[in-house]
Formats: structure tokens, C-alpha cells, sequence
């Protein structure tokens, strides 16, 4: 399935019925008088979180979603039917924003979350609303009240509680496959991760989801490579965990471009929690990790985990650092197993 994390949509609810003006006709009755009945009310435009989706690709085939409308009032004060909501099922982290693409107007979070996207119109009034003592033949109804149409911007951010950040073939892809089920693509070239995978990964009874995007380059917040297209993803994340490339021979000023990149795309992403961890130690020896590791940690100020994602050496390690980082709220436990012992031989 294709991943789409952007996507326009067009909506309108539905429109008010009008009233009926109708009068009380029958035959050897001998007072009559209004009975023109309402008219149905719209449907309205709703946004409902669901389990079970993780792309907005539904809203790539389709992107016009109409509410029915309400039908008129009829003669023996006979209300019209309402018109049929129409409800658009978006996977959960999905915020919705208006034509402009700034303004929030809701952010769906938990399952079941319902937003009122759009209200349909009230049904006008019949004759017989209008009756009164000195009006008693009254010929006048009220239409409908009109449909409301809105265009409107869905934007998927990517429920995770771990980030994974880095240059492109820094090793992301690689730790996420070796920690967790997830079978993201891996090759020795850049760019082979093009859009976010996540993987549930387990240490010590808990469990937490970790959220691979494509890789970083500099320039990427000024539209180089896949830009920042997918940093969104990482906002909700409780902790950034960033890979450096071990073999790579610009240590400290790749990871300066990460940093860079981060604070050039603005908001709180920055300032989050951060687990630096120098990767592919596989290739160095015991002197070489040593020099690389203080240096690291030197430029980053904090302390740095070593670690091999291909023998997985350490992983273990960054595992317990990043869920030290989650809060307890964030973490789901592995229930323990019980034993049947209702066999018998």
C-alpha cells in the first residue's frame, strides 16, 4: 500500500428542507387550518479516528465528500426526512487543517475521536408554525437553511513514541529490522528508506513504537533531497534516538548537519530528548571506537552509546536508554503467560 501522509479534500453538508404550506382539507369536516409540515434537516460532515490505518491514500481516489441533503415538509404536518451524514474514517495522529493549510482545527489523537467538519442545514419552518390568532390561514413557510462547503487539508503525523533520525545509510533501517518485526528496505545505497515505516520493539517487559523517515542531508530544510517532508512524523515522538555512522569519515560534522537540520525546521523538534549513539562499530576496532565515542561526545556534550545494528552488539543498551526517556503512560506491557494446566493425560 502506497504511503500518503498529505491530502485535500472537498466537503459540503447537506442543505435544510424547505416548509410545506398546506392547508386541512377534508370532506363534511368543517374546519380546516395549516398543517404544512418542516422540512428534514442536512447531513453533516464528520472526521472519525480509526484503528487500522496508517496512510491517507483512501482520500487519493476520492476527494469530493457530500452530505445528503434534507427533504421538504409535506400536508398533514409532515416533517421531512433528514439528509444522511457522511463520515471520513482518517488513521489516528491525522490533523486537520483549513484551506490555508496553517489554521489547526483539529487534531485526531484517539481512537474514536469525532470532529464536526461541517453542520447541515436546519429545515425551514411550515404554515402551520405561523398559525396564531389573528393569522389563522397563514400562506407562508421558510426555505431551508443553506449547505455549508469547505476545502480542507488532512495531515498525517505518525503516532511513535521513538524517532530515528540521521544521515541517509546510517544505519536507521537496519536497527528498526534488527529490534522489531518490521521489514523495512535495506541496501548500501542512500535514499533506500522513502517514506516513514514503524516497528514495536520490546526490552525489560515493555513495549514502545520506534518511527523510521528517510534520511537527513544538509540543505534538506530548503528542499534538498526528500527535504523535511517527513521530520513531521517525529513531533509526537517522546525521545530522538540519532544514529551517526561509525565508518564514515566526517563523524562530528555529520552530526552537526542532523543537529542543523533540526533546529532550521523549528518548533519544540529541537529541544526533545535526544539519544546519540555512534553505529556500524562493527567496522572499527576497540581503539578506534574508543577515539571516536570521546569525540563524539565532546562535540554533542552528552554521553554516547556504541552499537551494531548489523551484529546487534549494544542494541540492547539503547533500547533501555530510549525507554528511560518514555513515560510510563507511553509504554505497553507484555502481559505475562499463563499456563494452561486444564490438559490432562
Amino acid at each position: 500500500m502506497k504511503f500518503l501522509d498529505l491530502a485535500k479534500v472537498y466537503i459540503r453538508s447537506g442543505s435544510g428542507g424547505n416548509g410545506c404550506v398546506s392547508f386541512r382539507r377534508e370532506k363534511y369536516i368543517e374546519y380546516g387550518g395549516p398543517d404544512g409540515g418542516d422540512g428534514g434537516t442536512g447531513g453533516s460532515v464528520w472526521a472519525e479516528a480509526v484503528d487500522g490505518l496508517n496512510t491517507l491514500i483512501d482520500f487519493r481516489y476520492q476527494q469530493h465528500f457530500f452530505a445528503g441533503n434534507g427533504k421538504p415538509g409535506r400536508g398533514q404536518q409532515r416533517t421531512g426526512a433528514d439528509g444522511d451524514d457522511i463520515v471520513l474514517r482518517v488513521p489516528v495522529g491525522t490533523e486537520i487543517l483549513d484551506e490555508d493549510e496553517e489554521t489547526l482545527i483539529a487534531d485526531m489523537t484517539e481512537v474514536g475521536q469525532r470532529v464536526l467538519l461541517a453542520k447541515g442545514g436546519n429545515g425551514g419552518w411550515g404554515n402551520l408554525h405561523f398559525k396564531s390568532a389573528t393569522n389563522q390561514a397563514p400562506r407562508r413557510a421558510n426555505p431551508g437553511q443553506d449547505c455549508v462547503e469547505r476545502t480542507l487539508w488532512l495531515r498525517l503525523k505518525l503516532i511513535a513514541d521513538v524517532g530515528l533520525l540521521g544521515l541517509p545509510n546510517a544505519g536507521k533501517s537496519t536497527f528498526l529490522a534488527a529490534t522489531s518485526n518490521a521489514r523495512p528496505k535495506i541496501a548500501d545505497y542512500p535514499f533506500t528508506t522513502l517514506h516513514p515505516n514503524l516497528g514495536v520493539v520490546g526490552i525489560d517487559g515493555v513495549e514502545f513504537v520506534v518511527a523510521d523517515i528517510p534520511g537527513l542531508i544538509e540543505g534538506a530544510s530548503e528542499g534538498r533531497g526528500l527535504g523535511d517532508l517527513f521530520l513531521g512524523h517525529v513531533e509526537r515522538c517522546a525521545v530522538l534516538l540519532h544514529l551517526v555512522d561509525g565508518s564514515s569519515g566526517t563523524l562530528i560534522e555529520d552530526y552537526h548537519t542532523i543537529i542543523g537540520e533540526l533546529e532550521a525546521y523549528g518548533g519544540d523538534l529541537a529541544e526533545k530528548p535526544r539519544v546519540t549513539v555512534l553505529n556500524k562499530i562493527d567496522t572499527l576496532d576497540d581503539e578506534e571506537r574508543e577515539f571516536l565515542k570521546s569525540e563524539l561526545e565532546e562535540a554533542c556534550g552528552e554521553k554516547v552509546l556504541l552499537m551494531s545494528g548489523v551484529s546487534g552488539e549494544g542494541t540492547d543498551n539503547v533500547l533501555r536508554a530510549l525507554r528511560a526517556q518514555i513515560d510510563e503512560d507511553r509504554l505497553r506491557r507484555n502481559a505475562p503467560e499463563e499456563e494452561d494446566d486444564s490438559w490432562q493425560p
